[in-house]
């Protein structure tokens, strides 16, 4: 079967032929029918060798779609032919934080050798791909793989990281993105869906600023040196009651520490291969403003937004590509020329 496999350290990821894998007990073997392409896919490829720690060769993608095929032994609770999307951060299953379905928090999942797909398991870019348990697959029905596969952390880790600060956001309030690519557009669709809150979106062109206004923000701003200014400028001089930046780089940090409001929220999300971190402390920040990192999404979230798509909350914008140009794809991705999601469709 085809799969895009990162292979060498510093390389592009590459199309090749590999076995079509069998699934072993308990596991789920999936025709993948889409396969989204993430920035940290391409934070893992720029790592220098001492710091990469997923194994070589690596079959990228994190965020995976597809048909279950067949089942392997004592495996249950799904069937050969159900549509579904992949939960991706494994966990042990059984500890505290797994049993409540937190397993994107799993303290074991490193010692027991567990690791998501596309980032240290075979991920979901190829024809076929095994899932751990079924309790990893999240049934989505009628709905379009393409349009529902960036859900599965794209919207997971937005989701996630608002629903934390819903109590923040009641009438009168404010709520910034930073980044309004893949996750960042999405999150401006949760935003509006849950939360009164008056939506702020910064980007770098008028390109991702125009989709930021598409898909609701009540306001843009370009995301440059006077970008915290111009946001407390629309707020009356006040901040917001929470910030999330889906960059990571040292300068839209300080712009979202800039602009954050006393008793707010600060979420950072996105990475970057750059070092980069928050000044915290006394004259650094606003009182009581919380600084704060998530890392993907429970179980139970991704079932709430596939519900959530079930009900048409979402206009997830895509750019679909076959799998020979996925490494073109990656190439557009480091380049910022991406709008929305890129998802990989293996049939093309």
């Amino acid at each position: 079967m085809r799969a895009v496999q990162y292979r060498t350290i510093g390389g592009a990821p590459e199309v090749v032929e590999i076995e079509r894998p069998t699934p072993g007990p308990g596991q789920v073997l999936l025709e993948v029918t889409a396969a989204g392409i993430c920035h940290s896919d391409d934070f893992v490829m720029n790592l220098p060798a001492e710091q990469y720690t997923y194994g070589l060769p690596l079959t990228l993608g994190h965020e995976g779609a597809g048909r279950v095929v067949e089942l392997g032994p004592g495996a249950e609770g799904v069937e050969v032919g159900t549509n579904v999307v992949v939960y991706g951060p494994w966990g042990c299953g059984v500890c505290h934080l797994c049993a409540q379905g937190k397993e994107n928090y799993c303290p074991r999942a490193a010692e027991l050798g567990i690791y998501p797909p596309g980032l240290g398991a075979p991920g979901a870019l190829a024809e076929f791909m095994v899932v751990d348990s079924p309790r990893h697959l999240v049934p989505i029905g009628d709905l379009d793989p393409v349009k529902t596969v960036p859900l599965t952390d794209a919207g997971l880790t937005p989701y996630h990281a608002i629903k934390r600060s819903l109590g923040k956001l009641r009438a009168g309030s404010a709520a910034v993105v930073i980044g309004t690519g893949g996750l960042g557009h999405l999150a401006i669709q949760i935003l509006r869906a849950l939360s009164p809150a008056r939506v702020i979106a910064l980007d770098v062109t008028d390109d991702k600023l125009a989709l930021a206004t598409a898909v609701g923000a009540h306001d843009v701003v370009l995301s440059d040196a006077g970008a915290a200014a111009n946001v407390r400028r629309l707020l009356g001089g006040r901040g917001a009651q929470l910030v999330l930046d889906f960059v990571g780089a040292q300068p839209t940090i300080d712009t979202a520490m800039a602009v954050a409001d006393v008793e707010s929220d600060v979420t950072i999300v996105g990475i970057t291969n750059t070092p980069a971190a928050a000044q915290v402390g006394f004259f650094r920040q606003a009182y009581e403003a919380s600084v704060t990192v998530p890392y993907w999404g429970s179980r139970s979230e991704l079932i709430e937004l596939v519900d959530l798509a079930h009900q048409g909350v979402f206009d997830v914008h895509t750019e679909t590509f076959a799998m020979a140009d996925a490494p073109a794809a990656y190439e557009r991705l480091a380049a910022g020329t991406l709008t929305g999601r890129a998802v990989v469709v293996p049939s093309l």
